[in-house]
This record gives structure tokens, sequence and C-alpha cells, in this order.
């Protein structure tokens, strides 16, 4: 039998107890011996819980119990969060998390503190909820060099831009209806302004390219600047407009980017709509390879943290690699010399554009307005464009058709 312990009983850790407990004969069997929740550590009381029994207000309690092989780190935040997985980790428990904002700021430090211990530090659940996506791409597809990632990382910005595209909402509308339906917090900011997304492709690029990538270093824009009516001339010229966290190699670099961009309705990414979540991964061998499913929530997340609690079991004894080593200085490059075309709406005339940018496609109802999609130039190339007497309303790159 393995004893857990589970920091945190919000929406995920009281997920988590509960499949472990509702499917505890198939993990049983799955992961060759019983899995017990031992202990519940939350702040907050929980006198009506059928696992009341099971809960503990001191981290202490969990990290001298020699019995407790395995603590699922589901507090969310990094303060206290990092604290305990450090404590756990110095004293060889094997530590399961869903936390996408302290894996992406702290992710080699903990990789590597785990390796010196010889436990297990994993994070499926940090990215993509539900999907499975960071063990596939740590394991599957190894035998790949990785030339890019990008995908829909973040449920609540797609259920707006769902809303805008269908309903053709307003922006301040569509996040009202998805705050009324629980997709969006109060305070929406780190979801709309794009610091979600970053944290995850983060984690994700870090994963295939082998080397830390920190927030801090990847240029990231939400979705508060896409209005109805580029939602109605992004359809009128085949394309769909979505916010993608998005990583390529340029050389030996990597450039690594949030913003929306505008999706032919070809790719496979278009039709991933709602609270839904999509990720493509190229490699040199396989291909373009696509993940999508459920993003977050409180079960799906659960069960991609139960299955790391199931791996880690299997393989105590046999640390699993999957990480990354350090970041260093000048491994990310700037996006802003990336080439691809652009979609832009502004009120100058056709004329002024064509003279600057040369062979443009417009989008034909625009009113007083005009809309056009570029060539394939750098977005250094285009502020310069536009720098000389064009004011953008819109700015938006335009996905490859890959």
């Amino acid at each position: 039998m393995i004893n857990v312990a589970v920091l945190g009983f919000g929406v995920v850790g009281s997920g988590v107890v509960h499949v472990l407990d509702k499917n505890s004969g198939r993990i049983s069997r799955n992961a060759g011996q019983d899995i017990v929740v031992k202990y519940i550590l939350d702040i907050k009381q929980f006198p009506d819980s059928p696992y009341a029994p099971l809960f503990v207000k001191d981290i202490e309690t969990v990290i001298n119990d020699p019995d407790v092989a395995v603590v699922v780190e589901v507090i969310g935040g990094v303060k206290e969060a990092l604290l305990y997985t450090r404590l756990c980790l110095e004293a060889g428990k094997n530590v399961v998390t869903s936390n996408k904002e302290l894996v992406a700021e702290y992710g080699s430090e903990l990789l590597k503190l785990a390796m010196e211990k010889s436990v297990n530090y994993l994070f499926e659940a940090s990215v993509g909820g539900g999907i499975p996506v960071i063990r596939p791409l740590a394991q599957c597809m190894t035998a790949n060099t990785i030339s890019e990632i990008y995908g829909i990382l973040n449920g609540t910005t797609n259920y707006i831009l769902t809303d805008m595209e269908r309903n053709s909402a307003g922006f301040s509308d569509a996040l009202r209806e998805a705050q009324k339906k629980g997709y969006a917090e109060s305070d929406p900011g780190a979801d709309i302004d794009g610091h979600d997304t970053c944290r995850k492709i983060c984690i994700l690029s870090s994963l295939a390219f082998g080397r830390h990538i920190y927030p801090r270093q990847v240029p990231t824009e939400g979705i508060s600047g896409v209005t109805a009516s580029d939602m109605v001339y992004a359809a009128e010229l085949g394309y769909k407009i979505k916010l993608l966290g998005r990583a390529r190699t340029v050389g030996d670099k990597v450039s690594v980017y949030v913003a929306p961009h505008l999706i032919n309705k070809g790719n496979l990414l278009s039709v991933v709509d709602d609270v839904m979540n999509g990720v493509v991964v190229r490699g040199n061998a396989v291909g373009s390879v696509v993940f999508c499913g459920a993003g977050a929530g409180k079960l799906p997340t659960a069960s991609a943290v139960v299955a790391d609690i199931i791996d880690a079991v299997k393989h105590l004894h046999s640390r699993r690699w999957i990480g990354w080593v350090n970041g260093c200085e000048g491994f990310v490059t700037n996006p802003a010399f990336l080439e691809s075309s652009w979609y832009i709406r502004t009120d100058a005339a056709r004329e002024k554009i064509e003279m600057l940018f040369g062979n443009v496609l417009f989008a034909e109802h625009t009113g007083s307005e005009t809309v056009f999609v570029t060539g394939v130039i750098s977005g250094k190339m285009v502020n310069d464009l536009l720098a000389r007497g064009i004011t953008a309303k819109s700015l938006f790159r335009v996905l490859g058709d890959y």
C-alpha cells in the first residue's frame, strides 16, 4: 500500500481525492498496489466532508511521516507551494503537481532537486488539464527534433473568442458571459491578458527544447484588443481568431511568444472551440501531432494528476526522466524577427496600403475601414511600414497553413 498526501482541497485537490476514491479498484490494478490518501492539508475547515478525518494543518505532519511516498501539490500560487514542494523533495518524497505557475518559474530548480534526491517531480496536469501532452512530449516524441509547438492553452479565452465569433458579441459582453457561466474568474487578468497561456507555453517549450524558458522572457499579448468586427472580417477572409502560445526554433535558439492569431479554417485547431484546448507539436520524423480535449476543470485535471500519481508509484525506485536544464542568456530570441503574414485593420486608404505593402489581400465589406492581410514579412518590417503613416486598429499574425 502506498500512502499519499494531498496539499490543497480546492477544485483540483477535491477532484483528486474523489478520483482516487471512486476509481480505487482500477487505479490499484494499474499501479500494482493500493493507493490511499492518508492526509489532506488545507487551512480551511471541511467538517461535512466524508474525508474530514484526513485533514491536517501542519506540513510537518506530512514531511515527518516516512509512510507518505507521494505528495500532491495543488495549492496554487508560488510562495507556499514552492516552500512545501522543496520540503517534500528534500524529505525524499515524490511530488505531483498541477501548478503551472510554479513549474514555469521554478521547474528547472525543482527537477534538479528531485534528481538529487532520486525521486520524481511530475506535472502532467500543469498544461492542458486532462489532455495528455507532457508525457507524450517527454517520452513518445524523443526520437524527434522538435521545431515548433503552438496551441490554444487557455479555455477561458477560447470560450470568449468563440462567443464573439458565433454571436457577434463584443469582448466585454463575452467576458461577462464567461464569468456568469463560471469559465472566467471575477478577476480574469491571468487569462485574458495571456499570462496563463504564457506559463503553459514556457513549460512545453522548456521540455521540448531542453532549457528553462521563463515567463519574463516571453512577449505576451492578450485578447482584449480583439473586436467583434475583427471576427467578421477574419471570417470573410477564411480565418478564425484564436489566442496561441507559440514556440519555434530559430537556428540554435528559440522564439516564444503569446498573441492572438488568425487561423485558416482548414487548420485542425480552428475547430477547437469553447473551453477546449488544443496543442500541435511538429517533429522532424513524425510531422505534426495534435492533442486536444478538456483543458481545465475539476475532474479532467484530476485525471492527469492521478495518472502522475500512478506513474510515481510504479517508479518509486527508478526515477522517471522528465525535465530540462537551467535557462541561459541568449537562448530565447526576439519574435519580432519571425516572418508571417499579418492581419491589419485600419482607416488608411487602399492606395497608401498598396504603395507600402505591395500586393495584399483585402476584405471587401469593411465600410469606412480597410482590412487586409499582408504577404510574409517580419514583425519588425510590419511596424516599420506602419510607422510611415498607417495607424493599425488591429494587428495580428496569421498562422501558416500547416
